[in-house]
């Protein structure tokens, strides 16, 4: 299984990625050298969205699609997700 996620930063500021294991990803961004630069910077963060996706490539296109949404789409996914 793969997943799609959106990270909320310290700074507000919205990252999105895909991984195979969403806790381990999630301490990797928050306390690890192997989180992403723009995270490391904006620590700590915290997940506020995920998608369960069958195949890496079809995660690989939705973190794709995702990250071209704009900010507003992007906080409409975050507050769906939150009420369910």
């Amino acid at each position: 299984m793969y997943y799609v996620y959106i990270l909320k930063c310290n700074d507000d500021t919205l990252y999105t990625g895909w991984t195979t294991d969403i806790k381990r990803r999630l301490n990797e961004h928050n306390i690890s050298k192997k989180g992403s630069r723009y995270t490391r910077a904006r620590r700590p963060v915290k997940i506020c969205y995920v998608e369960d996706i069958e195949t890496k490539s079809g995660a690989m296109k939705r973190e794709a699609q995702i990250k071209k949404l704009c900010r507003e789409d992007k906080q409409k996914l975050v507050k769906n997700f939150e009420t369910i």
